[in-house]
């Protein structure tokens, strides 16, 4: 009996071991996927079409947008017309032009962290005092977790990518991965 315990130890301990080195194996390789994708999308962040959005918002925030809080946001239906306003502005529009089966979503965000453009609502409207805002606004690239997205739905890494004015940080751009498609 003892003896057989023992078997039965090892070969648990062993199938553990085979399972976290494979568990590890597969963050690694969603991990290059994403970097690779993240390297790919960076270009969005200094595309005059996009820069201009940005510029523009920072300049002179819709008036809704100022007095906006993530509670009100969360209240507002997709067919409410300021939301849909950032879904179907020439940004939006722009952005659906670039989207491929990988992306799950995106928004573009002004310095003040509320929203410029998006393909779909978002969960929050001000990501400001959030890293996928925060870091981008230094200037760096952030890639999030695994994450199961309330706003998609899907199993998806979020990308946070600077919005660049002759290289200096006035926006955000997130971009959502699903980690299903990517390649």
């Amino acid at each position: 009996m003892l003896m057989h315990t023992k078997f039965l130890v090892i070969t648990f301990l062993a199938l553990q071991a085979a399972y976290y080195a494979r568990a590890e194996s597969t963050a690694a390789d969603v991990r290059a996927k994403v970097e690779s994708k993240a390297k790919q999308l960076q270009a969005w962040g200094s595309d005059p079409q996009i820069v201009a959005a940005v510029k523009d918002y920072n300049a002179n925030p819709p008036a809704e947008a100022k007095a906006m809080t993530n509670e009100h946001w969360k209240t507002l239906t997709l067919l409410d017309p300021f939301v849909r306003s950032f879904s179907k502005n020439s940004v939006a529009a722009y952005l659906k032009t670039k989207k491929d089966e990988q992306i799950t979503e995106v928004f573009v965000s002004g310095a003040d962290g509320g929203k410029v453009a998006f393909l779909s609502k978002t969960t929050w409207w001000c990501h400001r005092g959030k890293e996928k805002h925060d870091v981008p606004m230094s200037g760096k690239v952030w890639i999030g977790p695994v994450e199961l997205d309330e706003s998609t739905g899907r199993q998806q890494v979020q990308v946070g990518l600077p919005v660049l004015d002759g290289g200096k940080p006035i926006g955000s751009i997130v971009v959502g991965l699903s980690v299903a498609d990517l390649k």
